[in-house]
């Protein structure tokens, strides 16, 4: 299986970045190809320019790659904090310059935009991992998990991805090195339940 993975933290030494290299090396270890990008890392551009909007618009050679390996993607890997019920901006380009018409979703024949559009990914299974230092119950009770919202019903569903399961880890702030290597662990389980060995599917 060929899976996208996606890191979206500034800290090469956050445990956001420690999640994203259990997942990276869970993936690997049952035999599936990797398409790796630490945004921050490569120094990913998340600004969408006006040339870039139309559905046939030429796109730089970084974008177009990125572009051609979520088109080919099975399976979506993503890992990144929580900061103002948001994605870091980095990764709200990304998804801007990414999650083309074309690519990532097309209107029907007839639809000038304005209905809803028809999802174009392969991708089968996402798998989405946040970090918070909110507790879990304020986090419900006053803001409603709008990364929830985002991801399944703004992204996956409108890009045609089927499956999506989401964790959030919190509070990291405070978590004990003992916290942080069991949640590495659930996070290597997901990925061999989500992603099983080609040979299995």
């Amino acid at each position: 299986m060929l899976v996208s993975l996606i890191l979206a933290h500034p800290d090469p030494k956050s445990f956001n970045a420690a999640l994203a290299k259990a997942a990276h090396q869970a993936l690997l270890a049952l035999g599936h190809r990797v398409n790796f990008h630490d945004l921050y890392a490569e120094g990913f551009d998340p600004l969408l320019p006006a040339g870039e909007i139309a559905r046939q618009a030429s796109l730089p050679s970084s974008i177009e790659t990125h572009c051609q390996e979520l088109a080919m993607a099975q399976g979506l890997v993503v890992v990144h904090p929580n900061w103002w019920g948001m994605p870091p901006a980095i990764l709200t380009g990304w998804l801007d310059r990414v999650l083309r018409p074309g690519v990532a979703y097309e209107f029907l024949e007839g639809d000038s935009g304005e209905g809803v559009p028809q999802g174009l990914l392969r991708v089968d299974t996402a798998l989405v991992l946040n970090t918070s230092n909110t507790e879990a119950r304020r986090e419900q009770e006053v803001f409603g998990d709008p990364l929830e919202r985002i991801w399944r019903h703004c992204v996956c569903e409108l890009c045609g991805v089927r499956r999506l399961e989401r964790r959030m880890f919190g509070v990291v702030v405070t978590s004990s090195a003992k916290q942080r290597a069991a949640w590495l662990e659930e996070v290597r389980q997901a990925v061999a339940r989500l992603f099983p060995p080609d040979n299995a599917a």
